[in-house]
């Protein structure tokens, strides 16, 4: 069977112009299904991001404490339908590069591969609508009656994408040949690294000094222009 080339994409602030984890975490907060004043405890760090005080890590780790906690004992079913009712509403509020070149891609034939730290349910809602083959998310451990540990499954899926997109080329039957990549933070170094077209999209300054060192394509969406650095 010939091999299918392969492109990786990361899903928050990458396609997705927000979390997917802070988003469903304030659907959660007013359905009432997390207490209603829970989104306090994340609002100073939300507000010192907002207000370029501090970096965007400590209020997404300040949302991530807030949801590991409030999710424990919330029922599979409960979650899933309020993760639906937000990619119902919000599955457009996209990056129109990224967007187009999921499409782009998906045209040439490309096993498409999404990775997120956001929980898997609601990833695999997002990414449904975009046509992914493959999608790697946060998995949360259940009870025998269906309801959530907070317990995260199997870290390793998503927190070292390098080995993430390795595992799929050996199990998807794929290739790394003309192979793309597509990140925002400096976490994501190690995977742009293996794959053979590294696309650096609205990076971090980390990323973006590495990407420079390295020659690696840079693109930066602001409003309705696309730069090309």
């Amino acid at each position: 069977m010939k091999k299918r080339k392969v492109a990786i994409f990361d899903i928050d602030g990458t396609i997705f112009r927000s979390s997917l984890l802070i988003e469903v975490t304030e659907a959660l907060v007013d359905a009432k299904i997390f207490p209603p004043k829970v989104n306090r405890s994340y609002a100073r760090a939300k507000s010192n991001w907002l207000d370029r005080k501090s970096h965007y890590d400590n209020y997404i780790r300040a949302v991530i404490k807030v949801f590991d906690k409030n999710i424990r004992g919330i029922h599979e079913n409960v979650f899933r339908r309020v993760a639906k009712t937000v990619i119902r509403r919000q599955k457009n509020r996209v990056y129109r590069f990224t967007r187009d070149l999921v499409k782009k891609l998906k045209k040439q034939n490309y096993f498409l591969l999404a990775i997120s730290h956001s929980p898997k349910i609601i990833v695999d809602e997002f990414s449904r609508h975009l046509g992914f083959d493959k999608v790697y998310g946060r998995l949360i451990g259940m009870n025998y009656d269906g309801t959530f540990t907070g317990e995260t499954l199997m870290p390793e899926l998503i927190f070292n994408k390098a080995k993430v997109l390795k595992r799929a080329v050996t199990k998807e039957n794929l290739t790394l040949k003309k192979s793309v990549g597509v990140g925002d933070t400096e976490s994501d170094i190690p995977l742009l690294k293996i794959v053979d077209r590294p696309i650096c999209f609205n990076p971090s300054r980390k990323l973006l000094n590495y990407a420079k060192r390295n020659n690696w394509e840079i693109v930066v969406e602001r409003k309705d222009v696309i730069h090309r650095l």
